[in-house]
């Protein structure tokens, strides 16, 4: 007999609580091979063991609601938007001006999402449809609570009669992207893991003890696989938890697991999503790089979820197979922002139908709906070929929709309104972060410190490159001669100079590798995976061992060869302020990189700075020639503090000290100091090392701060061309009068002929087309 047969015996005959927190990769792999063999079709069968209402427990569930959601944003006419030198300049001057309340851009009002109203409902899986530019990643975003703050929102979105300002809708739904971005170093399973780390387990414990509680009560003796997962799932702040384990056979990533992502992986991205707590859904285009069959495979699964767990899931896709398509329960058809159709799939080609349209027999309906609104390819479905065909805008099929049967029942829900007492407070979250700090601090240093043993070979080049200027330095400073003279000094500040600029300049690759993970910690800031304290602390932390490392060897190499005072004690306070220097010099490129954040600007914006830095450091320009209106600058600058404690460490040791300048009256060191307009007093050392851990924790808590209120540059501006922006304005008027008069025509139609016989769902259709072209007439 197996340990793992005897171990489900145990289970069953003592109830014995399961050790989860000790399970291995091994265990958890076979518990996937024991319960998924064939993910599609064993996913069912093990979540219909997983139902909870057998004991009374119901699952919290959400609903989320739109009412009259319109949604509008300004964009360029034409030419303007394009990411120019000259329109990136205009668009600087133009913000300038815009505070004073002057608006000089050419743009025109974008309607994106009109007036639409709609209920998610859950237990089911509900299809967006729409063809492209038709507003359905907008109507996500909408749902999600994550739409740009530049959009101009009216409407209102609920979940379970809550506002979205009224609880964490980020945390209580998951938006997966169509676009793919992950940290290219680590492996597919290790990203799964991650996420599942910042995103907690939600309620799963809480749960857990009710189950187990009411269980006991009744006598009832869980299943031991159900319990085993229960429990393994139920896990705060585990490494490696067995949901990963579970959504890795789901989706098909399991025989790439250990693969890594490379970035590009549309799979990992609803992964990432779905191994979190979040039961609502919103995916937006998922099947992007995915062929047919991999698409129904994911689906599938998603319905299962849907169905025996209660989640509420709107999924777009552009177009879905008939199988796929087949495993919706609702349908959302989206056009020119307006909602064209919502309600149960099985009723959709009859609404159609019923508006003179029929789908043809070996035409997929997916393909059927996004077409049969668009001008071009309507006239092909009109089915009455004996009457004339004319146009049906999209405005016309929604005013039929309200009067098809799905309609006027959809209208019913909506104006009924959701009474907050029926939904399940436990369904939505109100925390912004719904794992503990330390978790989420040691969650973000462990994937730190991970990422810094992949991305090895560039701290071992940055070992090298220190060696090689080490030598350089000792070379070209080297020191035959054991005497101290004045010119002696000015040789040995030279080499102290050249010792800080390449030290600071060695903290130059933060610059490049800190801009390169901007977009994917964008991505989980809005996703609220982690604060930006949680991505800075570790950024920083992980990296002293190698900057001291980086220090020892440099001071062990370059100190005694140049020729430094020989005393041990000023050799370990120099290789503190080469590490300190190293230190503040990579805060300095991280804090640039966050304030520039493309590293293009970084490149120059970045360079001027340092360039002040530099130039009022106190070695290039010594004190006394800095202009009286840059003496401020000269003290805030982080160089001035590392060169006077090089300087003071050096310059006021004994052998400098015991001999006397060339005034014969200052002693020699004194007088060399003086030379730079630099102070002679032994305190400076001190104070320049308080200085650099003080500008050190100043450019970490800077750079903190521009990750919080900063937004990624380069973002895509909508916009249309001139000829559009000139239809569109001369058109406006002219349709809201054709609406009207086409609403009262109708009207009067309908009230000739007794219209409850034209869309009443159980009473056959004389022919609304034939009307509407009545109309036109």
């Amino acid at each position: 007999m197996s340990k793992c047969e005897n171990k489900e015996i145990k289970l069953l005959l003592l109830h014995k609580q399961v050790d989860v927190t000790k399970l291995d990769a091994s265990e958890r792999q076979q518990f996937i091979e024991r319960n998924l063999k064939v993910p599609e079709e064993d996913n069912e069968k093990f979540l219909e063991k997983i139902r909870i209402e057998r004991v009374g427990v119901q699952l919290p569930t959400v609903e989320a609601r739109f009412e009259n959601l319109r949604i509008e944003a300004d964009c360029h006419v034409g030419t303007r938007a394009l990411p120019t030198l000259a329109n990136t300049t205009l668009n600087m001057v133009e913000s300038a001006l815009g505070l004073l309340g002057i608006n000089l851009a050419k743009k025109t009002r974008l309607k994106i999402l009109r007036d639409v109203s709609g209920i998610i409902k859950p237990s089911r899986m509900t299809l967006l449809l729409g063809p492209p530019s038709s507003g359905k990643t907008t109507l996500l975003l909408a749902l999600a609570g994550k739409l740009d703050q530049s959009s101009r929102v009216k409407g209102e979105v609920t979940y379970n009669g809550h506002g979205l300002n009224e609880f964490e809708p980020r945390k209580t739904s998951a938006y997966i992207s169509q676009n793919d971005l992950h940290t290219a170093e680590l492996t597919v399973k290790e990203t799964l893991d991650f996420s599942a780390r910042f995103q907690g387990i939600g309620n799963r414990y809480e749960l857990l003890k009710e189950i187990a509680a009411r269980e006991k009560d009744d006598g009832i003796i869980p299943d031991a696989e159900v319990d085993l997962f229960m429990k393994a799932t139920a896990i705060e702040g585990a490494k490696s938890s067995l949901i990963t384990d579970y959504f890795l056979a789901l989706l098909g990533l399991e025989i790439c697991k250990d693969t890594i992502v490379g970035d590009q992986m549309q799979r990992v991205t609803t992964g990432e999503m779905v191994v979190g707590p979040s039961r609502t859904l919103f995916m937006d285009e998922i099947s992007t790089g995915l062929d047919s069959s991999t698409t129904y495979q994911i689906v599938k699964c998603m319905q299962q979820i849907a169905h025996l767990s209660d989640a509420t899931i709107l999924m777009s896709l552009l177009q879905p197979a008939p199988e796929t398509f087949n495993l919706f329960d609702n349908v959302i058809l989206l056009s020119e922002g307006q909602i064209v159709y919502q309600g149960p799939r099985e009723h959709v080609l009859q609404f159609f139908e019923r508006c003179g349209f029929q789908c043809p027999e070996r035409k997929g309906i997916a393909d059927f709906l996004q077409e049969v609104t668009s001008k071009k390819d309507q006239e092909q479905y009109w089915a009455d070929r004996t009457k004339p065909y004319n146009y049906i805008t999209v405005p016309e099929f929604v005013r039929l929709f309200k009067t098809f049967h799905v309609g006027v029942q959809l209208e019913e829900e909506i104006s009924a309104p959701y009474h907050k007492t029926k939904g399940q407070k436990e369904a939505l979250a109100f925390k912004k972060y719904s794992v503990p700090n330390k978790e989420l601090l040691k969650a973000s240093y462990d994937k730190e410190w991970l990422l810094i043993k992949r991305n090895k070979p560039v701290y071992i080049f940055k070992a090298v490159q220190i060696v090689i200027m080490a030598v350089v330095t000792s070379t070209v400073f080297l020191r035959t001669r054991h005497d101290t003279t004045y010119s002696d000094g000015n040789l040995y500040i030279g080499a102290i100079i050249f010792s800080i600029i390449v030290n600071m300049f060695n903290g130059f690759t933060e610059l490049s590798l800190t801009i390169k993970r901007f977009p994917l910690f964008y991505k989980h800031r809005e996703l609220q995976f982690h604060p930006a304290w949680a991505f800075t602390v570790p950024t920083f932390l992980p990296r002293i061992p190698t900057s001291a490392m980086e220090s020892i060897i440099w001071t062990a190499i370059s100190y005694y060869s140049v020729g430094f005072s020989p005393e041990i004690s000023r050799f370990f306070k120099n290789m503190m302020l080469v590490f300190l220097i190293q230190q503040m010099a990579a805060e300095i490129f991280r804090l640039i990189a966050g304030i520039c954040r493309k590293m293009v600007i970084a490149d120059t914006g970045g360079a001027f700075y340092l360039l002040i830095v530099f130039l009022l450091g106190g070695f290039i320009l010594p004190q006394g020639q800095i202009p009286k209106w840059w003496q401020w600058a000269h003290w805030i600058s982080p160089l001035l503090y590392g060169f006077n404690a090089m300087t003071a460490n050096e310059m006021l040791g004994s052998r400098w000290m015991e001999k006397l300048g060339p005034d014969n009256s200052t002693q020699l060191g004194a007088a060399v100091l003086k030379n730079f307009d630099m102070s002679s007093n032994k305190d400076w050392y001190w104070i320049g090392v308080a200085a650099l851990i003080g500008f050190i924790v100043l450019f970490n808590v800077l750079f903190t701060l521009s990750l919080m209120y900063l937004n990624p540059l380069g973002k895509p501006q909508a916009f249309v061309s001139e000829e559009s922006a000139i239809e569109q304005g001369s058109n406006q008027e002219e349709t809201k009068v054709k609406e009207s008069e086409r609403g009262s025509e109708l009207q009067k139609i309908c009230r000739r002929n007794n219209s409850s016989k034209m869309f009443d769902s159980h009473s056959p259709i004389s022919n609304p087309q034939h009307e509407c072209a009545n109309i036109r007439e």
